[in-house]
């Protein structure tokens, strides 16, 4: 059990065999306005060590005075277990998840902690590019959420936000949610979705900051985003992730509609499988 709030947020970037993207997505945490000293990122190499773990060290030399990094390596492999380990370890009482070869804006952690609270999560203006092209925004539904949302105000999971709640990342999340629930490793796909589903019996209410915090998702080739698996990997996750959801569901306390939105996602995965045979 966590005993001691030491950080306002703790921020989690895990990392797999990281390129320049890295170094993107750090330096725009160097840039932040949030204070220096109140939040710290936990940096997690999971799967591979070397010749990152020493590229990793030799930026952290060059930036210790700018950032609060805690970095941890491990060989276990897997997003999941390196968010889990930060997890285990984050000081924070609030949460933000990044992907590596994501970055964020200047105003990201400040105007996410001003609109946050212990029954609230703070969502923000996530903006899609193709990787080579960040001048180009991509059509996304997350940011078509977020102009209805502010528009016509959005204060439960309808259809209109559920997006924004299909993994971790473009908010920040009170620990208090969280608490010792974890990622499910058993998952290489889907275990984001899982997971907001795991907590969402916390979710009471949501704030949206202004476009100034914006969450850059980058889409390139070979990212867990894009990458191909076969039909029958597909199906056969999407039916795991059906009977998990139904398994977290039955427990209570879980909204029927976030539930049935969830199975119905998963039902279209098949029926897209089925299609494309």
């Amino acid at each position: 059990m966590r005993t001691r709030i030491k950080m306002k947020i703790s921020v989690i970037v895990p990392t797999y065999k990281p390129q320049a993207y890295l170094w993107e997505c750090l330096n725009s945490l160097v840039a932040q306005t949030f204070a220096k000293d109140d939040f710290e990122v936990l940096l997690v190499l999971n799967g591979c060590l070397e010749p990152y773990k020493s590229e990793i060290e030799s930026y952290l030399a060059k930036n210790k005075d700018k950032i609060n990094i805690r970095f941890i390596s491990t060989e276990t492999p897997g997003v999941s277990n390196a968010r889990n380990i930060a997890l285990d370890n984050a000081k924070g009482e609030y949460i933000a998840f990044i992907d590596d070869d994501d970055y964020v804006s200047q105003y990201y952690l400040e105007e996410l902690y001003a609109n946050a609270s212990s029954d609230t999560i703070s969502l923000c203006y996530p903006y899609a590019f193709n990787d080579g092209f960040a001048n180009t925004q991509l059509s996304y539904g997350i940011t078509d959420a977020y102009d209805y949302c502010t528009k016509n105000g959005c204060n439960s999971i309808s259809s209109k936000v559920r997006k924004y709640f299909s993994g971790p990342c473009m908010k920040l999340i009170p620990m208090a949610y969280i608490q010792d629930r974890r990622f499910d490793v058993r998952f290489k796909n889907g275990e984001d979705c899982i997971f907001m589903f795991l907590i969402s019996d916390k979710y009471r209410k949501m704030a949206f900051t202004s476009k100034n915090a914006i969450y850059y998702r980058r889409f390139r080739e070979g990212s867990a985003v894009t990458s191909k698996r076969s039909k029958k990997e597909q199906s056969l996750n999407s039916l795991k992730c059906m009977y998990e959801y139904t398994k977290i569901f039955l427990r209570g306390k879980y909204s029927l509609y976030f539930y049935a939105s969830r199975i119905a996602a998963e039902l279209c995965s098949q029926l897209r499988i089925i299609i494309e045979k």
